[in-house]
């Protein structure tokens, strides 16, 4: 069983925002698969540092405006 990421992220509500999108069509602007846009939105699949970049660069905003990464508790943010 896979276990799911830390890494959450905000694809679903961005490609709404820009003119709801479809998964087809970030894909296809972030030159991945659409059942790759699926898996990172749904949070089964961390992207890779490059693909992180280019789905932000779509959206034209910061990646940690994409993709945020829990702190461990106690850890200062």
């Amino acid at each position: 069983m896979v276990k799911p990421t830390r890494v959450t992220n905000d694809i679903r509500r961005l490609r709404f925002e820009h003119g709801e999108m479809t998964q087809a069509e970030l894909a296809e602007r972030s030159g991945v698969t659409r059942q790759t846009v699926m898996a990172n939105e749904q949070g089964r699949y961390s992207p890779s540092l490059e693909m992180a970049f280019q789905i932000a660069r779509v959206f034209r905003v910061p990646l940690d405006e994409v993709f945020h990464y829990p702190a461990d508790e106690g850890e200062a943010t």
